[in-house]
């Protein structure tokens, strides 16, 4: 089968694709990669086709919006920010992914960007849905994060509460992005998204570790936790031996904030440098924020891209953003965390590793001044590190490739059988 995968954004939301493309390519399919032009070095050197679709910025461009989706608060203000920056270009990318499905049995799309879900459905092939955080799967047991529980009341009042909570945040979220997209679709025959989060897809792939975040509850059989699809760089000796040499025997604390974006990212680091100890050795991998680390700092490494899983095999603890990709990444090293969310789905990350017992979180804005006192905090109590390490057993019996593969197979091959049920129905009935 050929089947176009396509999602915008990040490394974050590059690479897990780029994982579950190469899981089908080894499986038997022919796989078209469709996103911008920034991520086409990463897609061919995983041996991947790649096909270009605007908007054409290139990664300074990928930052500044970033960076604009940082100042806002409320994720509907960041999902209508992002769809704004879309909006002169939506035509064209309309335009190139009807081009690009052409043949193909099969869309899958990051659950971001549902829009793609009116093109499976013109062009009349199944549509699929990624997502990479399992807080968007609804539920009657529980309403969506940041919403209260109704904890102590009657189980009909909470029933009802949180279905109303699901209802409210499929119109709140359908509006944020039709307003913005209605024009071009209406221009292009196309309808607008629809049940952002009950109904977003037939099958929706949720790529977590489903031993560590699957609700013990009942959940729609549209809703499929796979277990994490992660793709990483090739390792770098030079790297490697300049981190040996860094931190000798000790593991050290690193710090890795992938593609957060820092306004004045010299005060940041002026910050970190006066109240991190001369004594205590740490590793900087710098990322999208701008971070550079003065000379006089002899005790800060500053690195740049590399693969996560060689970086964090070096660490004692890390701090990160708690986006997707990155708490994938740290629970597969068996890593304690410290959580400084920034944007989005990040803080309900936070709260996951909370829960876990993996780590604690830190506030954006104090986490220079109070990094230190963090570090020693989980340093010192085993606990975060035994965690960590019983979260990572959980992980090494999984294959997320593998079983989205397989949901991905068998859901095409239901879709199969009843469309040739319907045209070559039994002669009895």
């Amino acid at each position: 089968m050929t089947i176009v995968i396509t999602t915008h954004g990040s490394t974050g939301d590059i690479y897990p694709l780029i994982r579950l493309a190469l899981a089908l390519q080894e499986a038997g399919h022919t796989v078209r990669f469709a996103t911008s032009r920034p991520f086409k070095p990463d897609v061919e050197a995983a041996g991947v086709p790649f096909f270009q679709i605007p908007p054409d910025w290139d990664k300074s461009e990928l930052q500044y919006w970033m960076g604009r989706l940082q100042k806002l608060k409320s994720p509907v203000s960041q999902l209508k920010e992002m769809y704004r920056a879309a909006a002169p270009h939506l035509e064209a990318i309309v335009d190139s992914m009807e081009e690009v499905v052409q043949g193909a049995d099969c869309l899958i799309s990051s659950y971001l960007f549902p829009i793609n879900k009116a093109i499976a459905e013109k062009h009349n092939i199944p549509f699929v849905s990624y997502a990479f955080a399992h807080n968007t799967v609804p539920s009657r047991f529980y309403p969506p994060h940041e919403f209260p529980r109704l904890r102590g009341m009657p189980d009909w009042i909470q029933l009802r509460w949180n279905r109303f909570c699901w209802k409210l945040g499929n119109v709140v979220v359908d509006t944020a992005i039709n307003t913005t997209i209605s024009r071009t679709f209406k221009k292009k025959g196309l309808p607008g998204v629809k049940d952002f989060f009950s109904k977003s897809a037939e099958l929706v792939l949720v790529a977590v570790s489903p031993g560590l975040m699957r609700p013990k509850i009942k959940l729609h059989p549209r809703f499929q936790f796979t277990g994490y699809c992660r793709w990483q760089s090739p390792t770098s000796d030079e790297a490697e031996t300049k981190i040996l040499a860094f931190r000798g025997e000790q593991l050290v604390p690193v710090i890795t904030f992938g593609s957060m974006v820092y306004e004045k990212p010299e005060e940041t680091m002026a910050r970190l440098v006066a109240a991190w100890p001369n004594d205590k050795k740490l590793i900087l991998q710098t990322g999208w924020s701008g971070f550079k680390v003065p000379a006089s700092a002899h005790n800060i490494l500053e690195l740049g891209p590399m693969s996560h899983d060689q970086l964090l095999k070096h660490a004692s603890v890390v701090i990160h953003h708690g986006g997707a990709g990155t708490t994938a990444s740290v629970l597969h090293a068996g890593k304690p965390h410290i959580v400084v969310p920034h944007i989005g789905d990040q803080d309900f990350f936070s709260a996951e590793v909370k829960r876990l017992g993996c780590g604690i979180k830190a506030r954006k804005k104090t986490w220079p001044e109070k990094l230190a006192d963090k570090v020693a905090q989980v340093e010192t109590d085993p606990n975060y590190l035994a965690a960590a390490r019983d979260a990572l057993r959980v992980l090494q019996q999984e294959n997320g490739p593998a079983e989205a593969v397989h949901q991905i197979e068998a859901y095409l091959e239901h879709r199969r059988q009843l469309i040739g049920d319907f045209l070559n129905p039994d002669e009895e009935f």
